[in-house]
């Protein structure tokens, strides 16, 4: 089974939150792993998506402390939808 890990990077121009977890995020540009999986039994290379993960901020009263969470792909893309079409409070 060949597996592959797609790094990318999602920006977030307000506070957001992600559902599941009980807590708002900062604003900012946050890095994105996604591992992959080949779909065997097929003509052509595919792959399917089986974690996707989001790199957070470090806390500045835990400095040094780093954490990573499991998302679900259409939690982050939603939380991204809300980002994308919130009307600005300025």
């Amino acid at each position: 089974m060949n597996v592959r890990t797609v790094n990318s990077s999602v920006s977030f121009k307000a506070p957001f939150m992600l559902e599941g977890v009980d807590r708002l995020f900062p604003e900012g540009t946050y890095r994105i792993e996604s591992d992959e999986e080949m779909i065997q039994g097929i003509s052509f290379t595919a792959y399917r998506r089986t974690a996707t993960l989001i790199h957070l901020h470090a806390n500045p009263s835990q400095p040094g402390l780093t954490e990573t969470l499991s998302v679900e792909p259409a939690v982050l893309d939603a939380a991204l939808e809300r980002d994308r079409t919130a009307i600005p409070t300025d």
